[in-house]
């Protein structure tokens, strides 16, 4: 059976899985982005969260400031994405729906 190729995404999140705490999670993420893209990845975070614990669009627009495309696309993602979302929230709230 032939091998997969590693990808540069793959380097990367390999990279990410080598991270042992917060603090070296928010040097590496803080080196990487902008301070603009690590707004935007912390609020399509904070987002997922409150459509976990159920939130309507409105409710989660008004605390985070997020557009309804925003609140729309995460929940598209949590609801028929690749999962990532769901084991991330399923695993920090000991849960599984």
């Amino acid at each position: 059976m032939e091998k997969k190729p590693i990808t540069v995404s793959d380097k990367l999140f390999d990279a990410v899985l080598k991270l042992e705490n917060i603090e070296e999670c928010k040097a590496f993420f803080e080196d990487l982005c902008t301070i603009r893209e690590l707004q935007d990845l912390t609020q399509r975070f904070e987002v997922a969260c409150m459509l976990w614990e159920g939130k309507n669009y409105q409710e989660v627009s008004r605390l985070t400031g997020a557009s309804t495309a925003t609140i729309c696309r995460v929940n598209k993602c949590i609801n028929y994405g690749s999962d990532g979302y769901r084991k991330v929230l399923e695993r920090e709230n000991g849960e599984k729906k």
